[in-house]
């Protein structure tokens, strides 16, 4: 075996020894940072580091000079929590500084507990498992449509690249990678390669206790090419990857490796998963090894031999920018090319002239926006979880037809009853770059969905979801239906525009705010009922919504109360105004929280003043944290109890939300402050 002390003869190693040793270097960096950090997991990143290294080295496509470049392959460490392993890698590539990896874990540094989007090189940020698996679906699903739009016959294809996913046990385990692969199966999806690391350990011992799945056979039965290899035979992996790029369908290759491989005592110890090694077991795997006593060894002929590809790739990024170059100033791409490609969207949008004082549902009015707006934008591609006909998105789906195995050009995706899985491809698809997704369910679905949605406002991408019937107004469908805590509780998520308009004006402004803002996921919260539609241009609601809130109905001089609701509320706000006609008052619409906080505190103030008015707000949903405006003497009107199976108007009447009902309760809270 070749050791550090022969590097003076390294030009004259085999392939095979200088990678066999190449890969030892890349172990020792995972125990040395992983040790200094006294932090983090070791066994599974040593149990990968073969596949990983030889993926890096000799198949994946990327740009040495440009880790932006469009036509990358794209790599999804799904195992988050090996992030040494993927560190290491970047350091090899040159796109991180060995100072960093000696950082791991530390404030402020570029080598995180498990890996962050915005790190170079980093292609999405992972840890909460599965959740990579099901986003490298939909990083496949993005390449295979915009392969498909921006290509012509003849051409250089300007989109044409991988995905490889590397999973783990825990990956595999969680139901959103398995909701994910059905979907990739059935769509055909043939540029997803996953490598399974199944080293049959995990944190608390033996993956037999708790999965004895037979993953060769489900991956066959969901429609992927499968193959299984001994993870450490490195010419079986090259036979493996090299037969995964010529199928037809997804594949996954299914390495059996073994936990801390390498190490000279705990190879095998799902101890290992998730602890460092001690000093003297890392002293003992380095002489193992062939590494010197040295710490974050990283020897120049091992970087050089791991950059022998680099001028090829190199070549390869400024052929296609010259293939860019050539098609993004044809007639016949150059339009569908710059939306998607070059990411631009156009400033002014199209929407429907809905008419004041007509009733519409705002569901129904998000399908005539979507409708209005989409040939405008070929980058907006998404669907429904098995709910066109509720969710509006049908019209969409004719008109530009189904993502299929045999028409990748088609828009709309069918995504079954599965929203979990929808959710996170979504992110995926936004990671990706070139497309706009959106996805509908209803509200109380978001439930499912909700680990996604929370990984898109950390990674602040442009996803947009559109959540239907928001309220117990769902009537007969009974309280599994009802949404009453969902609105809140995707308020609390940081960084994520919840929406929730007032009309259909209101939808379409929230509709262009949610594609513009191309650094926040958004959610757009919509009625089954019918609303009426609202005075006013649709521009001058465009403006007023941009505020996320302002009045709506005011009175002269100072107002002696406030209502502030959002979305069907508010036309039940305007009609307990009008009937208390003895009182100044002035109604708020606020579709949208996250928006308004972000006003000055002048505006906020002269909206909502802090003194001298009661401040009421009416909301079909949980009434913690409107307390934040109306303050501690305010009155807030909503359901702090789930719902009943009942017509929806029985179900107002029961619950208070009339004009009657809530005069009663303004007039009961005016009594108790004088």
């Amino acid at each position: 075996m070749h050791t550090y002390k022969n590097l003076d003869s390294f030009e004259y190693w085999s392939i095979s020894d200088k990678d066999q040793f190449s890969i030892a270097v890349l172990k020792g960096l995972i125990m040395d940072g992983v040790r200094k950090a006294n932090s983090g997991h070791p066994g599974g990143a040593m149990s990968s580091a073969d596949f990983t290294y030889l993926l890096f080295k000799d198949y994946l496509k990327y740009s040495p000079q440009n880790p932006e470049w469009f036509d990358r392959d794209r790599f999804v460490l799904s195992g988050g929590h090996m992030s040494m392993l993927q560190y290491g890698i970047l350091h090899m590539v040159g796109w991180m500084k060995l100072s960093e990896l000696k950082k791991f874990r530390q404030l402020g540094s570029q080598t995180p507990g498990h890996p962050e989007v915005d790190i170079k090189g980093v292609e999405c940020t992972t840890g909460p498992l599965g959740q990579g698996f099901a986003m490298g679906v939909g990083m496949a699903l993005a390449e295979a449509y915009l392969s498909e739009v921006t290509s012509r016959e003849g051409d250089q294809k300007l989109v044409d690249h991988f995905t490889y996913v590397l999973a783990t046990d825990g990956d595999l385990q969680e139901p959103v990678s398995l909701g994910a692969a059905a979907i990739a199966g059935h769509l055909g999806l043939k540029k997803l390669v996953v490598y399974y690391d199944a080293n049959d350990a995990q944190i608390s011992g033996k993956v037999s206790r708790s999965d004895s799945v037979d993953y060769a056979t489900v991956f066959d039965g969901l429609g992927w090419n499968v193959q299984t290899i001994d993870g450490h035979d490195h010419s079986a992996m090259h036979f493996a990857i090299e037969t995964a790029k010529v199928m037809n369908k997804p594949s996954i290759i299914i390495g059996n490796t073994v936990m801390a491989k390498g190490s000279a005592n705990m190879e095998q110890d799902h101890n290992t998963h998730g602890a460092p090694f001690s000093q003297n077991e890392i002293d003992l795997t380095k002489e193992k090894l062939g590494l010197p006593d040295k710490k974050f060894f990283v020897p120049e002929q091992v970087i050089e031999h791991f950059r022998t590809r680099f001028n090829d790739l190199i070549t390869l990024e400024s052929e296609w920018s010259d293939t860019y170059k050539k098609l993004s100033s044809s007639s016949e791409l150059k339009n569908i090319i710059a939306s998607t490609i070059s990411e631009k969207i156009i400033s002014e949008f199209d929407t429907p002239d809905f008419s004041a004082g007509e009733v519409l549902a705002t569901r129904k009015a998000f399908g005539a926006v979507l409708d209005s707006i989409a040939d405008d934008l070929p980058q907006l591609v998404g669907g429904s979880a098995d709910l066109e006909p509720s969710n509006y998105t049908g019209n969409f789906a004719e008109k530009f037809g189904d993502f299929t195995k045999i028409n990748q050009s088609g828009r709309n995706i069918p995504f079954g009853v599965r929203e979990f899985p929808m959710a996170a491809m979504m992110n995926g698809m936004a990671l990706h770059g070139g497309l706009i997704p959106f996805g509908g369910t209803f509200l109380v679905f978001a439930d499912y969905e909700r680990p996604a949605l929370r990984l898109a406002a950390i990674q602040k991408i442009r996803v947009i979801h559109e959540l239907t019937h928001d309220s117990f107004y769902v009537g007969e469908d009974g309280p599994t239906h009802q949404p009453v805590e969902q609105i809140m509780s995707l308020r609390a998520i940081p960084d994520f525009c919840v929406y929730r308009p007032a009309d259909a004006k209101e939808t379409a402004s929230c509709m262009k705010l949610a594609l513009k803002n191309d650094s926040m996921p958004s959610a757009l919260i919509l009625t089954r009922q019918g609303v009426p539609i609202i005075e006013g241009s649709q521009n001058q609601v465009d403006d007023n919504v941009t505020k996320g809130a302002y009045t709506l109905l005011d009175c002269s001089g100072s107002p002696e109360i406030v209502i502030l609701a959002s979305g069907s509320e508010v036309s039940l706000a305007i009609e307990v105004a009008n009937k208390l006609n003895d009182k100044k008052i002035r109604v708020v619409s606020m579709p949208c929280w996250e928006l308004f906080d972000m006003q000055s505190n002048e505006y906020k103030e002269k909206l909502i003043p802090k003194r001298g008015s009661l401040k009421v707000s009416i909301e079909a949903g949980v009434t913690q944290g409107w307390e934040k405006y109306i303050g501690r003497y305010g009155l807030s009107i909503g359901i702090n109890h789930f719902g009943s199976s009942a017509p929806a108007a029985d179900l107002a009447e029961k619950f208070g939300f009339t004009c009657d009902k809530v005069i009663e309760k303004i007039n009961e809270s005016l009594g108790s402050l004088l």
